[in-house]
Parts: C-alpha cells; sequence; structure tokens
C-alpha cells in the first residue's frame, strides 16, 4: 500500500487517489488529515514499521532526548511492538483524542488498521485514543508526562488509557 493512500481490494491498475495528508497540527506537531470525505467503518490505512521485541523496543528509547515519552511505538501483544519510526508510514502521525473520530484495529495476523468511527469530512484531522497503558499509580507527575491537548469537552488531560475501577469485595451472598 503506498503512504497516504487508503487500504483496498480492488484490483484496479488505475492509479490511487490520495486520501490522506500529513500537515501540521493544531493540536501536537503533524497531523494526518482527510483530502477527501471518509466514510464510517472504513478501513483508512495500516499502520506500519518495524516489528520488535518490547526489550529491544526499550533499547532503543528514547528516539529523541528533548522529548522521552515521544515514540512511534504501538503496542502488538506482550511481546511485541510496531516500531513507526522505523520503516513506518505517515499513519505514525496520526495524533490522540480523548474523542477520536478513528480507531485502531488488530486483525489475525497481527497487523494494525486505522478504521473511521464515523463519517470524516475532507480537511478534518483524524484522531484515535491512545490509551497508554503502564504499570503503577497514576500520578499528577505521570499524567503530565503522558498530557492531551485535544480541547474536547471530555478530555481527560492524558493520553493514558482510564483505571479501570477496582472490584468492591461484595458484602453478602450471592443470589
Amino acid at each position: 500500500m503506498a503512504d497516504g493512500n487508503a487500504v483496498s481490494s480492488s484490483a484496479s491498475t488505475a492509479q490511487p487517489r490520495r486520501r490522506l495528508q500529513v500537515r501540521r497540527s493544531g493540536v501536537h506537531g503533524k497531523g494526518v488529515f482527510a483530502v477527501v470525505d471518509l466514510a464510517a467503518g472504513e478501513a483508512l490505512i495500516e499502520y506500519t514499521g518495524e516489528v520488535i521485541s518490547w526489550n529491544e523496543a526499550l533499547r532503543r528509547h528514547p528516539h529523541d532526548p528533548a522529548q522521552p515519552n515521544h515514540t512511534f511505538y504501538f503496542h502488538i501483544d506482550d511481546s511485541h511492538v510496531i516500531d513507526g519510526g522505523q520503516g513506518g508510514n505517515s499513519s505514525r502521525w496520526i495524533n490522540h483524542s480523548c474523542a477520536p473520530n478513528c480507531e485502531a484495529e488488530e486483525d489475525a495476523r497481527k497487523r494494525v488498521f486505522i478504521h473511521a468511527l464515523r463519517d470524516i469530512a475532507a480537511g478534518e484531522e483524524l484522531f484515535f485514543d491512545y490509551g497508554l497503558v503502564v504499570d503503577g499509580r497514576y500520578t499528577a507527575k505521570l499524567k503530565a508526562e503522558y498530557a492531551c491537548h485535544c480541547g474536547s469537552p471530555n478530555c481527560r488531560g492524558t493520553m493514558l488509557a482510564p483505571k479501570l475501577p477496582a472490584r468492591k469485595a461484595s458484602r453478602g451472598r450471592a443470589a
């Protein structure tokens, strides 16, 4: 698949129409924008890059000492990650939002595709919820290290995934 072109199953020999474009984002750095209207449910682009072990990812980290928490890593499973900074495409520039218009879905072959959650108008920036997971307690310092700038009315203020509430012990018997 050519960078910036939609995922397509057609065998057309025609030149694919450019559907996505990387440009400056008002949210953070670069972003990916729709060049044409995109339909809800549509597969937009595959998140590509070098598939490496988590140990290798930790060895490589950080890519930029000035931004130690910025990577192009995409978690696949407990053993592997996609490093979009190595052999990746424009999908690595899709920014986070707490009110995303896209989501990432993994297929059976451990490939990750970005799908539209709703109709997306030409000119609109693409976002998905990074939902970053880290071990340990979410302190104010940790949340600030992964600050969100999406501006959504329901912004969590962080790119970290919401912690699941601890289950309360049952005080009664099950019926």
